[in-house]
């Protein structure tokens, strides 16, 4: 299935980075968020991308066209006076990638409209440039097709950080115990599955995919939710990212399965 990232948003929480690129092409560890995220789908056997960029744009191009020369063992040889370059052997992936400017103002499900005509008439996968999990992208799938929807999205629980305390009408403490997972609510982490008719509630550039289409859809009972009940980090701030980059350095980034096979 081809994957839909959106990758055009200005990133203004974190614009300690933001103001020299889109926020999908911050690093953590050695390499862009959308790069890890890449890495995800590509384990589970999706390769063919199509990022939907707008702010900054030139920056995911040109980071994708000098890809394939940093990872690349390369001769050029002058000494006829011309540029005769070898390419000795490449560690690169098998994905095709498409990058679309998609406009610097368009909303979420402007920017997935703009995109259709790459997209074609069949299922596809999207999610935001911006958060890793380590959802299993191929039983979401399973999980979709099983339940016959137009669109399913991963749904995970926050987690709460304090004590859960049952205090009665007087005010008087019943019981405590501390949290447990299912005490957060649950939200929508992206990595969605939609067929193509989704495309038909989507009007313009000014849609918020997650406003009139996503809620329609689950008015007309078309919306379904896989709970995944793993990690999931968005990188919204900077505390964010050095979460982030913390769990790479220790060898403990949950998402990064390729590097644990």
């Amino acid at each position: 299935m081809k994957v839909v990232l959106l990758a055009g948003g200005l990133g203004t929480r974190i614009s300690e980075e933001s103001i020299y690129k889109p926020k999908p092409m911050v690093d953590i560890g050695e390499q862009p968020i959308i790069w890890h995220i890449m890495k995800e789908y590509s384990y589970y056997g999706h390769n063919e991308f199509i990022i939907c960029a707008g702010y900054k744009q030139q920056v995911i191009k040109q980071w994708f066209a000098d890809y394939f020369m940093r990872r690349s063992d390369i001769s050029f040889d002058y000494r006829n006076g011309s540029n005769e370059m070898t390419i000795h052997k490449s560690n690169v992936e098998p994905w095709k990638v498409t990058i679309v400017d998609t406009g610097l103002d368009t909303m979420t499900g402007g920017r997935i409209k703009r995109v259709q005509e790459y997209v074609g008439n069949e299922t596809f996968l999207m999610t935001y440039g911006d958060g890793v999990c380590d959802v299993d992208i191929n039983k979401l799938i399973e999980f979709h097709k099983e339940n016959n929807k137009i669109a399913t999205l991963t749904a995970v629980l926050q987690d709460q950080t304090k004590g859960i305390l049952d205090i009665g009408g007087d005010n008087a403490v019943k019981s405590f115990r501390e949290k447990k997972l299912d005490d957060g609510v649950p939200i929508n982490a992206g990595y969605m599955v939609f067929e193509p008719k989704i495309f038909d509630y989507i009007d313009g550039d000014r849609t918020v995919l997650e406003r009139g289409p996503l809620e329609k859809l689950a008015e007309q009972g078309e919306l379904m939710s896989y709970i995944h009940k793993g990690f999931w980090q968005c990188m919204d701030n900077m505390r964010e990212k050095e979460t982030l980059e913390k769990l790479i350095k220790a060898g403990k980034a949950p998402w990064m399965k390729w590097e644990q096979n």
